[in-house]
């Protein structure tokens, strides 16, 4: 973290670090040296600092002009820089000069001129007025940063090797006398010539704390100023409100957004502005601040992840080569083993073909020696001249010869089989196969782990928003998402939510309950991993108004829905927009006008409560309807207990609904009304009221379940 903590001047550790308007952070001393006069004209022509709000910018002109009360004098124009805006050199005042007197010779000499900082990382420019840059505040907490990281680093805060012993921060001498004090208020130190010249005893000094120099705080920076005082002590001084400097912080102005004391409230320019506790808020903000870094914290998970990337796509690039050569080897050995099997039956067919003609040509071999042997003795009998003898066997001879011709029937001599082989290999949808063979563009998986947003996750009375996202080089597709629930006591989680979207709030929980949530991602692949589980806290108290569509339509509602009256002579009803099923529950109606004794009804209704009568006198509503003298509870149209005691005019009535132990009760200006007004209520109820015109009131929520309410009243018949 060591960039956070250089000044963006210097280039070094913070020293002295004040706050500027835009909220960054620069050295005192570097602010000294960075401050600089211009003309009015000039400043108001935007010559100075031109980055964004210019010099009109009257949200920054937080005042620095002269330092004439912290004792470092008034500002001289006489240094002219090349761009035609004056430096402002720290010259001490003349002696024996008082404070007053510094700064009217201040305000003289810039009585042209105005004086102002620019921020040097953002450019917005801010004027100096009479306190000069103690005007702006200490930042203390980075003080303490920088010199536990010091320490950290083996280095002593704010001390230098050379110097050994704190030095006076106005000397004009060379070298600087040793400090003789420190001003706990103005944090400088002085020696006894300077102290007594630039800070006396009286006047606007006269209640400043002056203490002992601790060692090592005044080495010299590169501008010749001192480091600060405070640079070299270890003990952490309690911060003082600027303006007070002898009070402490006590409060948190929240239309300022910055720690008041109690005297900025009374007299200064706090008094109408909200405040809250210092403490409160330090810890809301603290909050804040560990919610803020909890997606710092995805964000960086996310970085370490695109770092490591070059060897994913290497290591990747890797595995896929070693998948394609195992892919394609396959490929061939599929092509060879096919090839055996069809040059097997190439050879079958082959064989049965030689089997077939051998089998024909023995035959025929057979014949055809018969033949030649009975051809061969026909001849040689046609040779002999003896008549007679050859009649004695020339019928034999013609019949065997008629016999062996009709053996040679027609057929005998063609093959039986072709010589040609009818096998024809289709190998072209093959060929075509492998030259289209590619690399499909996705390869379908389940959905990795969905991560949650936890600077977007929050809860809102008893709602909870969640929010998640698909890490970064997600290549599988997402369909939607599942979003599970428990119940708010560590029961079994349920489906609240299955779709699309990436932001869910979820309404109807109980208040003051702690709920578990985690997500998960699915496509036509399968679902995904469930996420890290988020814990979120619903809150204790209920905060709601009066709901604008529920009530009847001469309902009027006004101040952000939390005031009813109503158009008609005739009893209407307006329900509440929370619902409550668990807990214990608290809120008061305040009577603002309540005008010929109307009889108004409050208490708690199921949402389809009928609307056009009062609250009671159906079976969806339990109330206590009252008028200026009595009261009365009312449920189904059955009116009991009747007690006196009525309301008028700013009169109060607390409405408890105790959904532990199952009970209703009614309190009138903070004292119990009658007994419990019902036992065994249980479900869903919302808070009720029905009135006339007659009645206004105003609803108070997000109150605390009191304790100290006043004994019952006893009821009548």
């Amino acid at each position: 973290m060591e960039e956070e903590l250089k000044c963006p001047v210097c280039g070094s550790l913070f020293r002295e670090p004040i706050i500027l308007p835009c909220s960054h952070n620069v050295c005192l001393p570097c602010a000294r040296t960075i401050a600089v006069q211009t003309p009015d004209g000039e400043h108001a022509a935007g010559g100075l600092g031109g980055g964004a709000g210019g010099g009109g910018d009257h949200a920054d002109k937080l005042s620095l002009y002269s330092e004439t009360d912290s004792g470092y004098g008034s500002y001289t124009p006489s240094l002219k820089s090349p761009n035609g805006v004056r430096v402002l050199p720290m010259v001490p005042a003349p002696p024996g000069s008082s404070a007053a007197a510094a700064r009217g010779a201040a305000c003289s000499s810039l009585s042209s001129s105005s004086s102002s900082i620019t921020c040097p990382q953002c450019h917005r420019s801010a004027s100096l007025d009479h306190r000069g840059l103690r005007g702006f505040q200490r930042n203390r907490l980075l003080e303490v940063i920088v010199q536990r990281y010091q320490q950290g680093r083996g280095a002593v805060p704010g001390a230098s090797a050379a110097v050994a012993v704190a030095i006076c921060q106005l000397c004009d001498r060379t070298p600087p006398e040793p400090a003789a004090t420190l001003c706990e208020q103005c944090d400088v130190l002085y020696c006894s010539a300077c102290q007594l010249k630039c800070h006396p005893s009286r006047g606007p000094f006269a209640k400043h704390r002056l203490g002992a120099p601790s060692g090592g705080g005044g080495c010299k920076s590169p501008g010749g100023t001192g480091a600060g005082a405070s640079g070299g002590s270890t003990a952490r001084k309690f911060p003082t409100c600027p303006e007070h400097e002898m009070e402490n912080y006590s409060m948190y102005c929240v239309s300022c957004r910055t720690p008041v004391c109690y005297l900025c409230l009374e007299e200064g320019r706090h008094t109408k502005h909200e405040v809250k506790p210092l403490g409160a808020m330090w810890k809301q903000h603290k909050a804040q601040l560990s919610q803020a870094l909890n997606g710092v914290s995805d964000k960086a998970k996310e970085a370490k992840e695109f770092l490591f990337s070059e060897e994913h796509i290497a290591e990747n690039g890797l595995d896929y080569e070693a998948c394609l050569v195992a892919q394609c080897d396959a490929l061939v050995d599929a092509l060879t083993r096919q090839k055996a099997k069809l040059l097997t039956k190439v050879t079958k067919e082959r064989e049965h073909k030689l089997k077939m003609v051998w089998d024909q040509i023995n035959h025929c071999t057979l014949k055809l020696r018969q033949s030649t042997g009975l051809m061969e003795y026909c001849l040689e009998v046609i040779k002999e001249n003896d008549p007679s003898g050859f009649l004695q066997i020339s019928d034999a001879l013609i019949k065997r010869v008629q016999v062996s011709q009709e053996q040679w029937v027609k057929g005998a001599l063609e093959p039986k089989v072709s010589a040609e082989f009818d096998l024809t290999l289709d190998s072209e949808p093959l060929l075509q196969a492998i030259h289209q063979l590619d690399f499909i563009q996705m390869k379908c998986r389940v959905p990795p782990v969905p991560l949650l947003q936890l600077e977007k996750c929050c809860t809102r009375n008893n709602s909870v928003t969640l929010a998640w996202r698909m890490p970064p080089f997600t290549h599988s597709p997402v369909d939607g998402y599942i979003l599970e629930l428990d119940d708010g006591a560590g029961g079994q989680f349920r489906e609240v939510y299955v779709g699309k979207e990436t932001l869910c709030t979820i309404d109807g929980l109980h208040f003051n309950s702690t709920y578990n949530a985690r997500v998960k991602a699915f496509n036509s692949s399968g679902v995904g991993p469930y996420s890290k589980t988020v814990v979120l806290q619903t809150s204790d108290v209920a905060w709601f108004t009066f709901d604008p569509n529920s009530g009847h339509r001469d309902i009027i509602l006004s101040n952000d829905n939390q005031t009813a009256t109503c158009s008609s002579y005739d009893d209407r009803v307006v329900l509440g927009t929370a619902a409550f099923s668990k807990g214990v529950h608290y809120w008061e109606l305040h009577v603002d006008r309540y005008d010929n004794h109307p009889d108004p009804a409050f208490g708690v209704a199921r949402a389809s409560v009928v609307k056009d009568m009062m609250l009671g006198k159906d079976d969806k509503a339990w109330a206590m309807y009252v008028d200026n003298n009595r009261s009365w509870f009312m449920h189904c149209n059955s009116h009991t207990n009747r007690t006196e005691g009525g309301v008028c005019k700013g009169a109060t009535v607390g409405v408890l609904l105790d959904l532990n132990k199952h009970t209703l009760t009614f309190f009138i200006n903070g004292q119990q009304q009658g007994p419990t007004a019902f036992s065994q209520v249980d479900g869903v109820f919302m808070p009720a009221l029905s009135l006339n015109r007659n009645v206004q009131v105003t609803l108070h929520t997000g109150l605390e379940v009191p304790t100290n309410l006043g004994q019952p009243k006893l009821s009548g018949n």
